[in-house]
């Protein structure tokens, strides 16, 4: 039945599943993401203050390297600027949390991008399907009495629209998530921001 919707629907509805396929793997590969830095991070903190308390700032240096995370970085340079005021700390921190919003804006775009052109591609389909269908119909003599021919024709070129909306409305819904997912992540390193500065300059006195 795949094959025949394939064929139906030609170059542009493999088009619109290929994109569904690369939107499904970036939707799963981001959720996975952020997953896993919400889970580690708190159990990272915990595991620094800890450190910290005792002073043992190699140990320290070395749990943020094995648990690679937006919060394990940005403890890992306020760490390493301990020695320095609490500006120059706060700065630090906060230029090591704007080279995290990238990673986590990754792939972002290209799944916005798929939710924008997939129905496109399905208007473009459906009309081009539909160009073929009245240039079939036109070249049949008298074809015009038989109205189910030119249905046929409708109804197949109108697969590609569904199939772009199909793909377009959860690609918009999980962009949207994410997009929210990432705001909140950059908040919430942003509130760090200052607990770290506390915590470095209140373990260095």
């Amino acid at each position: 039945m795949m094959i025949s919707l394939i064929e139906r629907g030609g170059v542009i509805l493999v088009l619109i599943l290929a994109l569904s396929v690369v939107a499904a793997a970036i939707i799963i590969e981001r959720l996975l993401f952020f997953r896993k830095i919400r889970g580690d991070e708190n159990q990272i903190i915990q595991r620094l203050k800890s450190t910290l308390g005792k002073g043992h700032y190699d140990e320290a240096l070395s749990i943020c390297e094995q648990h690679p995370s937006p919060v394990a970085n940005l403890m890992k340079v306020g760490i390493e600027n301990r020695q320095h005021s609490p500006g120059v700390i706060k700065d630090s921190i906060t230029d090591a949390a704007n080279m995290e919003i990238p990673r986590m804006e990754r792939y972002l775009s290209f799944l916005g991008t798929i939710a924008h052109i997939s129905p496109l591609l399905g208007l473009l389909g459906t009309v081009t399907g539909n160009i073929r269908a009245f240039g079939v119909l036109g070249n049949f003599q008298g074809a015009g009495g038989n109205p189910a021919l030119l249905a046929r024709g409708i109804a197949e070129a109108l697969l590609t629209t569904a199939a772009g909306l199909i793909v377009a409305i959860p690609a918009v819904i999980f962009y949207n998530y994410l997009v929210n997912k990432v705001n909140h992540s950059i908040i919430r390193l942003e509130n760090r921001v200052s607990e770290m500065v506390l915590l470095l300059k209140g373990e260095a006195q």
